[in-house]
């Protein structure tokens, strides 16, 4: 066996943390012996982090100030994203700041549960009792990364118990209850409580140098400080560690989204929506002016029983009022023949105006031959500074 300082990249950042542990089985003759052990016997790693992680101290949960009963809130919903490219075990750490008080922690993968007397949509449940309390005086509990797999984010709820359900769950020592408390009364927290959050993953190194975590299972002993891993193979592993952001209150969110309390917010968020939908509204009309602007115009003055056609394009500078409102004539001539003198118009939209381009079709009863020049005109009888041209 071999520890390596630390655990190399690969394909994977989450082993940026973890030392690394190879295993083998070497014969008399020095060669390595595959191993497999069975699925109800694995072999147990213990992989360190690394110990210069510095860990980030609890956040606390203001959630006295919530007034749920108001609100008719039967759970503190918290959301956690737990999008990984490989699967993570999910750590909870809860420190309550009443040792005396009993809490029941429920959860859902990708959804928010529900626990009522009329339905119940959940994945996971425990009760907390006092007597559950570690050295730290801190809750602690578990999800590994075979229920986590193949899920986005997981959202998880909790409530105190009343008197009477601490009776039931915590100090009725005669029974296990096996039930889950459920209540339709809204609540209100007696006491605050702080929360760390933190994934964990096992990996092994497969024959490309990818980290992989087929066949491990992340074990229940994993803490801050070092990762259980249970394999079933010998290989080089490594242990993943993210400690997540403060967890969204949902039922904070919730319970402080009224108006007057949000007053500030909601006028931005309203004028911010405003300003769009009017700039959306604008830019949709400058979009058909453009639009208007696209294509190839027949001249009004064109005969249906000419043949032969030529297209023009006119190019109107950029100066400021380089545009026109003016009528613009011109004469098209060939070595053949010339046209007569023909006027520039479209019925539909406005021409020549700054930084325009327009595009013109002129039919003639015969070809005019090689062209020679075009001779353009206009008659000044646009207004004011749209006169000239």
């Amino acid at each position: 066996s071999r520890v390596d300082p630390l655990a190399s990249f690969g394909n994977f950042q989450n082993t940026n943390l973890s030392r690394s542990i190879s295993l083998s089985i070497i014969d008399q003759n020095g060669n390595e012996v595959s191993f497999q052990a069975h699925q109800n016997n694995p072999i147990q790693l213990i992989i360190p982090r690394d110990p210069n992680v510095l860990i980030p101290s609890m956040y606390l949960q203001n959630v006295t100030s919530i007034n749920s009963t108001m609100n008719n809130l039967l759970f503190n919903y918290h959301y956690i994203n737990i999008t990984s490219s490989l699967a993570v075990s999910v750590h909870f750490e809860i420190y309550s700041l009443n040792k005396n008080l009993t809490y029941l922690f429920i959860y859902k993968f990708d959804q928010t549960p529900q626990l009522n007397s009329s339905i119940n949509i959940i994945d996971g449940w425990t009760v907390f009792c006092p007597f559950n309390l570690t050295n730290d005086g801190i809750y602690r509990y578990f999800i590994d990364n075979q229920q986590t797999s193949g899920h986005k984010s997981l959202i998880f709820g909790i409530r105190e118990l009343n008197s009477t359900e601490i009776n039931n769950y915590c100090l009725n020592s005669s029974s296990i209850n096996t039930s889950l408390p459920i209540t339709d009364q809204p609540f209100n927290f007696t006491s605050n409580y702080e929360l760390l959050i933190y994934t964990s993953g096992c990996y092994y190194l497969d024959e490309n140098n990818n980290w992989k975590s087929d066949g491990l299972i992340v074990g229940s002993l994993t803490n801050l400080y070092e990762t259980e891993c249970l394999s079933t193979h010998l290989t080089t592993f490594a242990g993943g560690f993210i400690v997540l952001p403060a967890p969204i209150n949902w039922s904070y969110v919730f319970a402080n989204a009224d108006f007057m309390k949000n007053k500030t917010v909601y006028l931005t968020v309203i004028i911010t929506s405003i300003i769009y939908i009017v700039l959306l509204i604008y830019a949709r009309f400058k979009d058909k002016k453009d639009f208007e602007k696209l294509g190839v115009t027949p001249l009004a003055d064109n005969n249906k029983s000419d043949h032969y056609y030529y297209q023009i394009l006119v190019f109107t500078g950029q100066r400021t009022n380089a545009g026109t409102d003016s009528k613009v004539y011109f004469v098209l001539s060939g070595d053949n023949d010339q046209t007569q003198i023909r006027l520039f118009s479209d019925p539909h939209r406005k021409i020549f105006q700054r930084g325009g381009i327009n595009s013109f079709i002129i039919a003639v009863p015969k070809s005019l031959g090689l062209l020679n020049y075009i001779r353009i005109w206009h008659d000044n009888t646009g207004e004011g500074s749209s006169a000239s041209w």
